[in-house]
């Protein structure tokens, strides 16, 4: 199913508008995955915007991501079983002496599926979690699954980028 562009364009604002506000209501939630909760910051809902610093993602695929986020609450909740794993090294932003520094940090990415039914039918999502060294883990991602033309790619299989 290719995404209709009108469609895109014309409920895009209202579709963001209500993504950030119910962003905004999550502080965190519990996971049975990690026994402990999982940060909704503000890392997670600039990455469904911005694919890289000062790069935004096409309008289909922000427009995708921020339809589907409001599942994401209800997917860590219930996860139990990680479908997902990368590890990597990579420079990450971090607080050092009042001001933020580039440092090469050890990164963990968990991946979550699930299938969801919601009033339009069943859904396949991916939430992806991102953890920085030792601290809390927080949303990252999430990747909705759909039939695509060869136009339409969401997900590089690469964790950081998804």
């Amino acid at each position: 199913m290719a995404l209709d562009e009108e469609k895109v364009d014309k409920n895009f604002e209202k579709v963001k508008l209500e993504a950030e506000e119910w962003y905004a209501s999550v502080d965190e939630v519990e996971c049975p995955y990690f026994n402990d909760t999982v940060a909704f910051n503000k890392k997670g809902i600039t990455h469904i915007k911005f694919k890289k610093d000062k790069v935004a993602r096409d309008r289909a695929d922000q427009f995708m991501r921020l339809k589907h986020i409001r599942f994401a609450q209800r997917i860590l909740e219930k996860s139990k079983t990680l479908q997902e794993y990368g590890e990597d090294r990579r420079l990450e932003e971090q607080k050092a002496e009042g001001k933020k520094e580039l440092m090469l940090q050890d990164v963990k990415y968990y991946g979550f599926v699930a299938i969801i039914k919601d009033d339009f039918g069943l859904k396949r999502l991916k939430i992806i979690v991102k953890q920085v060294g030792g601290g809390k883990p927080y949303f990252w991602s999430i990747i909705p699954f759909w039939k695509r033309n060869k136009e339409l790619k969401l997900h590089a299989g690469d964790l950081e980028e998804d």
